[in-house]
């Protein structure tokens, strides 16, 4: 595959489109609910923390490793030696084959369900079909060269502004600062209870800043990768964390947070509610959906872009099965991938996911995020010949504490996604073992 193709606009604007999909109109009211009030300020907040410093070790890994691949590489080459990389990287696969199509088809089942917002009547099958339809429809868009891609994904983030923007700029001429900064008289003095709660709905502030590390997925075929990809990391989370904060403010402080909570179309609401004149107002409403459907269709694009690189990855260092290593013969790009990502999302779109969203959240927790933040030390101390041209800030502090985070958001959360995470670790580092010894390899 040819490299030096995607410059830092556009690879900012994969992250940022990956990361502002349908989550902040679908998880909004949820978050709210789960807060029991308008203070999800506080999870925000502490989502942001998290994201800046993950963000940052994604940034380090990127900078000195930025091969196709992005954390299948980092934790390969971290964990190298302890004679344990292969293991780290296939955990990271082997993984991937579960959080990536059913991310994609949470995805996809949220675009389904804006559809209904309307008016029209979707039976359950017809929603499940409408899900799937759009699965297949993002692999044939990305059926094309990663430079093509690349310019698309700029356009694509001019819309999800205008839909960003259209929220803000129309909330503000209705908003109060007072509505929107009244919390309950709980919200003031910090106790476990507080901190529970901030915990649960900071795992739903994550869902929705996750995808600062997509263009990671895609390095080889990044220009001035060194360079390109801690930038891109960095200012697509700054970016999105303004837009998200700014988001949820100006909503609460225009809808009462009771009505944000009871909501199941939240931008259709908002929108209706801010234009007074009823007629406005609906085809105002039946606009912000068509908007939200496009963000949303954005992010899934933008989400298995980066998904269909890994397996290719990982075959082109045979660990993993050879097929994947195909590419197109004109378009060259890594095409039984991208079907494979992309049509194993499919059987997803017939299921209700519900809490995997949150079970999601804990499998990657387990299985990948805190054995980066470890291993970002490891490849500091121990891989004196990797050059690292970028070194995180304040190294290792953001580090530290992000492990710190997200081993207290695992922790906090519910039972039974805690054992399906663990369960799911212990089947990931039998299967990993099993192919280390059905095909040895010199580490």
């Amino acid at each position: 595959m040819d490299k030096g193709r995607v410059g830092l606009l556009a690879a900012t604007s994969v992250n940022m489109i990956s990361m502002i999909g349908v989550g902040p109109f679908i998880t909004l009211p949820l978050m709210v609910q789960a807060m029991h009030g308008p203070h999800i300020i506080y999870a925000w907040l502490v989502g942001a923390v998290l994201a800046a410093c993950d963000g940052l070790v994604y940034a380090h890994f990127a900078g000195a490793l930025p091969g196709t691949g992005g954390p299948y590489v980092y934790l390969r080459e971290a964990w190298k030696p302890l004679g344990v990389g292969r293991l780290m990287g296939f955990v990271f696969i082997f993984q991937m084959l579960l959080v990536g199509p059913l991310n994609i088809a949470s995805g996809a089942i949220g675009f389904a369900d804006y559809i209904q917002a309307y008016g029209v009547h979707v039976t359950p099958l017809q929603h499940n079909l409408i899900a799937a339809g759009l699965c297949l429809f993002m692999t044939a868009l990305l059926w094309r060269n990663i430079e093509s891609a690349g310019r698309l994904s700029e356009i694509m983030l001019g819309g999800v502004l205008l839909t960003m923007a259209w929220v803000i700029v129309a909330g503000l001429a209705h908003f109060s600062w007072s509505q929107a900064f009244t919390f309950p008289t709980e919200a003031y003095s910090f106790n476990p209870d507080l901190g529970k709660h901030i915990a649960a709905v900071s795992l739903l502030a994550m869902y929705n800043y996750m995808g600062y590390s997509t263009v990671c997925f895609i390095g080889d075929e990044v220009d001035r990768p060194h360079e390109t990809m801690p930038r891109a990391i960095m200012l697509s989370i700054v970016a999105v964390v303004c837009l998200y904060i700014l988001f949820s403010t100006v909503v609460l402080g225009t809808l009462d947070w009771q009505q944000v909570r009871d909501s199941t179309q939240i931008g259709a609401t908002f929108i209706a509610a801010v234009y007074r004149n009823p007629q406005t107002a609906w085809y105002a409403s039946k606009l912000m959906v068509t908007l939200i459907l496009f963000v949303t269709a954005t992010s899934l694009y933008a989400y298995l872009l980066g998904v269909s690189r890994v397996p290719y990855a990982a075959a082109c260092n045979g660990q993993f099965f050879r097929i994947f290593s195909r590419t197109h013969p004109t378009l060259n790009f890594p095409y039984v991938s991208l079907l494979a990502a992309g049509l194993s999302a499919v059987p997803f779109c017939f299921v209700s996911l519900g809490d995997v969203v949150n079970w999601l959240m804990l499998v990657q927790i387990v299985s990948q995020f805190i054995w980066q933040c470890a291993g970002i030390m490891m490849l500091q101390s121990l891989r004196k010949d990797v050059e690292k041209p970028y070194r995180m800030m304040l190294y290792p502090i953001p580090a530290i504490l992000s492990l710190i985070i997200w081993m207290g958001i695992f922790v906090t959360g519910d039972w039974p996604g805690q054992r399906f995470s663990l369960i799911f670790l212990a089947v990931a580092v039998a299967a990993g073992l099993l192919y280390e010894r059905l095909h040895p390899q010199v580490d």
